[in-house]
């Protein structure tokens, strides 16, 4: 096995094929896995803070299930310092892999997209028990930027150049505009959602942020992902989703956030 396994997973995945996958942004460790029963899944793994992260997404795939597209939970298991997760493999592809294949099918996976954040968006926020708001989340960007485990390399033209704190300060200042509470996906990306060759949503993966949080903590994400096809891809997506015109002030103060994980 290319990595340790819980002894109850032994048996089950003696005789897989694996094959390494990218890391995601939480960094697990991911395979892909042909069972020797011809079972497709994906399996993730983390040691440490990373333990962490895929704990959370295993809690909250488990409550995604039957409320939103998801990969289905096989099985998850927890330990003083490592976490596994294993799902089924999703059917579909994502939206940036579509767009790369198929420039063409913008406007589907725009629609897609909107499809899906709008059923999202709708779930009713009494029943969902995890907490992504901007005050939950600037703890988080504080005690990353005082570890000093920001990238500031990867930061976007807006904040080239700038500090981590630099960064933080901004957020800080604009986090009285992120006003909404609806369940959000967290890290809404391009590459967090699986669609058929129609331009309907599958699965969605990666949802170790899902959350109560403010709707533009999805917009923004995906606001920015879709300025890479230009500012009529943009307005799209405001018309998918009914809106007449884009509040600037939310949109910054997650953009800038967003740097900071």
């Amino acid at each position: 096995m290319p990595i340790p396994l819980p002894p109850s997973w032994r048996e089950r995945l003696t005789g897989a094929t694996w094959e390494r996958e990218p890391e995601g942004e939480s960094g697990g460790v991911i395979h892909r896995i042909a069972a020797a029963d011809g079972a497709r899944l994906f399996l993730k793994y983390g040691e440490g803070a990373v333990a962490d992260a895929v704990a959370d997404e295993a809690i909250r795939l488990r409550w995604s299930q039957g409320r939103v597209p998801t990969v289905r939970l096989v099985s998850t298991v927890v330990e003083l310092d490592a976490a596994w997760l294993l799902t089924t493999a999703a059917p579909g592809k994502t939206g940036d892999a579509w767009l790369d294949e198929r420039p063409d099918l913008l406007p589907q996976v725009i629609h897609g997209f909107a499809t899906f954040l709008r059923a999202l968006h709708a779930l009713p926020v009494d029943e969902c028990p995890f907490d992504a708001s901007a005050s939950v989340r600037l703890a988080a960007a504080r005690k990353l930027v005082a570890a000093g485990a920001v990238d500031e390399d990867d930061f976007g033209d807006d904040h080239l150049g700038m500090s981590a704190a630099a960064v933080l300060a901004k957020a800080e200042a604009l986090a009285s505009h992120a006003t909404g509470r609806v369940v959000t996906h967290g890290d809404l990306s391009l590459g967090n959602v699986l669609l058929d060759a129609d331009g309907r949503v599958t699965e969605c993966i990666d949802v170790g942020r899902l959350g109560i949080a403010d709707p533009y903590q999805d917009i923004a994400i995906l606001w920015e992902n879709l300025g890479d096809f230009g500012e009529a891809a943009q307005r799209a997506l405001l018309a998918a989703l009914g809106i007449e015109a884009v509040d600037e002030a939310r949109l910054l103060f997650h953009r800038t956030l967003d740097e900071l994980f």
